[in-house]
């Protein structure tokens, strides 16, 4: 084919090129060494190292695809943010692919699961089953120490400045939601502070306890349930001692995480106020960034929610009236190993993860249909380079579209499992549970 014809039948391509749902098939526009950089076939321009955040933003889109400086700046910002985005999307669904199938296999449940969905739909199934056989008489109590996940705001203030050229390293003023700003503080803390486990608590403990409690108990509790004298299973407030993970006041030794009360100086994780500068900050809430584009934000908000730090949750449960003991005793201990990691994605994850994916998605989408008019911001061959784009960047945008419909859909199921996990047997509004979220 020589180069006339070539170019004419590019020109009948690009109308709808860049909206392909598998612009590979049949050795398409986009089998090309992108993933791991090279040069699109028949086209003769490079492609982005497709495997690597700070390849891409190393990349000169401008050059590289003829285009101008503000169409080669929103290129790479919505590239980076695809590749950000599946790497998120993946990590979630990982997850729940090994929690809730961990869960399902547990229950008795065969086979693989293609998904975290799946997984997690198949958990949902025989969590209810398994409820089914304890009676409907039965009443589960769940203790849950959710987990904090926190957002690096160091790594966010280097996000932007490397991603938006006004603004400099020095300048990137990033701010987190009152009260929700965390880390070490060498001064005075206000707030609370998480200390290490295996020391006297002058606060709320998760986890055990080596002397008397008052809240919440996983296992037996010997002293008085709601007031009553008890010895045995409590899905109320525990009064002296717990055989179990407890959620209170502990009286000795918290083997697990104590939150401090708010104290002049914290050995530990102040969350709050700190009389000085934060070191190694991170943000558990919503995050205020600097002055900058709608895609740079994608990118950085993307970019930052790939790596949040999250605690471990913690969970125990209990359960009173059950007829089939052995039904309960699967069932506490599949989700006392794999219901924490559930809580994370449902509770820990689950504002922040469906906002990104959605805020990503829309930056995504809107450069993906935009191929066209930045192909043509330099005054090139826009036909040429729209079929260049596409070739090196149409599948990776359009598996992030993917990606993010994935994450809402694996959040929403994982708030599923775990609101049938923590309900009565009966599933009925009238057992109740004593959560702590």
């Amino acid at each position: 084919m020589n180069r006339k014809t070539l170019v004419g039948a590019l020109i009948a391509l690009v109308g709808t090129v860049p909206l392909l749902a598998n612009c590979g098939a049949a050795g398409g526009l986009s089998d090309v060494a992108g993933k791991a950089g090279g040069i699109a076939p028949g086209l003769g321009g490079k492609c982005p190292d497709l495997t690597k955040p700070e390849a891409i933003l190393a990349f000169d889109f401008a050059s590289n695809f003829k285009v101008s400086a503000a169409g080669g700046a929103k290129l790479k910002s919505a590239t980076a943010a695809a590749v950000e985005l599946k790497g998120f999307a993946d990590q979630i669904n990982a997850d729940l692919v090994m929690a809730c199938g961990g869960i399902a296999k547990d229950l008795g449940a065969g086979g693989e699961f293609k998904d975290g969905k799946a997984a997690c739909d198949a958990a949902l199934r025989a969590i209810n089953d398994t409820k089914v056989k304890m009676g409907a008489s039965a009443r589960l109590a769940a203790v849950i120490d959710p987990p904090k996940c926190a957002a690096d705001m160091h790594a966010y203030a280097g996000c932007a400045a490397q991603c938006d050229p006004n603004i400099s390293a020095g300048s990137a003023k990033v701010d987190c939601e009152p009260g929700k700003l965390s880390g070490r503080c060498d001064a005075s803390c206000e707030g609370s502070c998480d200390v290490e486990a295996g020391a006297k608590c002058d606060g709320t403990c998760s986890g055990s306890c080596d002397a008397e409690v008052k809240g919440t108990c996983s296992g037996t509790c010997n002293g008085k349930c709601d007031g009553k004298a008890a010895k045995g299973a409590c899905a109320g407030t525990c009064e002296g001692k717990c055989e179990g993970n407890v959620q209170g006041t502990c009286k000795g030794k918290c083997g697990g995480e104590c939150k401090a009360k708010a104290s002049a100086k914290c050995e530990g994780t102040c969350t709050g106020k700190c009389s000085a500068e934060f070191k190694e900050p991170k943000c558990t809430g919503e995050i205020t960034p600097p002055h900058m584009s709608v895609d740079c934000k994608a990118q950085c908000d993307t970019e930052v929610s790939a790596k949040l730090v999250c605690t471990p949750a913690r969970v125990g449960i209990t359960a009173t009236g059950v007829v089939d003991q052995r039904a309960f005793e699967a069932l506490k201990m599949t989700l006392e190993k794999n219901l924490p990691v559930v809580v994370k994605v449902a509770v820990g994850m689950g504002k922040r993860a469906p906002k990104v994916a959605k805020d990503a998605h829309a930056v995504i989408k809107g450069t993906m249909s935009a191929f066209g008019e930045i192909a043509g911001s330099a005054g090139g061959n826009a036909a040429m380079t729209t079929a260049h784009l596409t070739a090196c960047l149409g599948d990776t945008f359009k598996g992030a579209v993917t990606a993010a419909a994935g994450i809402e859909a694996n959040v929403s199921v994982s708030v599923n499992v775990q609101a049938s996990a923590t309900g009565s047997a009966s599933g009925g509004a009238k057992g109740g549970t004593a959560s702590k979220l």
